[in-house]
């Protein structure tokens, strides 16, 4: 996770931290989340009565993804402009906010975890089943090298020590 932040291709100057950030998770995140509801719904319509299934995991991952779209948006509307401008006085609490919100969304990944046993599908799963984990699993590896990206590279830029 952490190598992410070590790439080549993440930016030094802030203004393309914030782009990049932008179309490779903000972007991402969104396809991702659309896809693999889809996908949760699927599985756990098909297993229904299986007693291994995911039940609740489409329910759960919408909840993630639209607590992630507001942070989202809150971020491309009021702190990465404010950022863009420099920062300035009071950006402080905003990123603040955005912090509480990293922790809120790793408590939310860390509850599908405990629903999916980890994300580790039983033997007779089937390929849906395997792909819905998979998928999910990169999600929550993005998440984690996006937050880490913002909590560690782009945040420390404005925040006073």
């Amino acid at each position: 996770m952490m190598n992410t932040l070590a790439d080549a291709d993440v930016p030094q100057e802030t203004g393309a931290l914030i782009d990049h950030i932008l179309t490779r998770y903000h972007e991402m995140h969104r396809a991702d989340f659309a896809a693999l509801m889809l996908l949760a719904e699927r599985v756990e319509r098909v297993h229904e009565g299986d007693a291994d299934a995911p039940q609740g995991l489409a329910q759960a991952l919408a909840t993630l993804a639209h607590e992630m779209e507001d942070h989202m948006t809150k971020e491309e509307r009021i702190l990465f402009p404010a950022m863009r401008d420099g920062g300035g006085a009071g950006i402080e609490h905003p990123i603040a906010v955005m912090r509480a919100d990293h922790d809120d969304h790793a408590e939310n990944i860390a509850l599908i975890r405990q629903l999916t046993h980890d994300l580790t599908p039983p033997e007779h799963a089937c390929g849906s089943w395997r792909s819905l984990y998979s998928g999910t699993l990169t999600l929550f590896d993005d998440i984690a090298a996006h937050i880490a990206l913002e909590n560690d590279v782009l945040f420390p830029r404005f925040e006073r020590a």
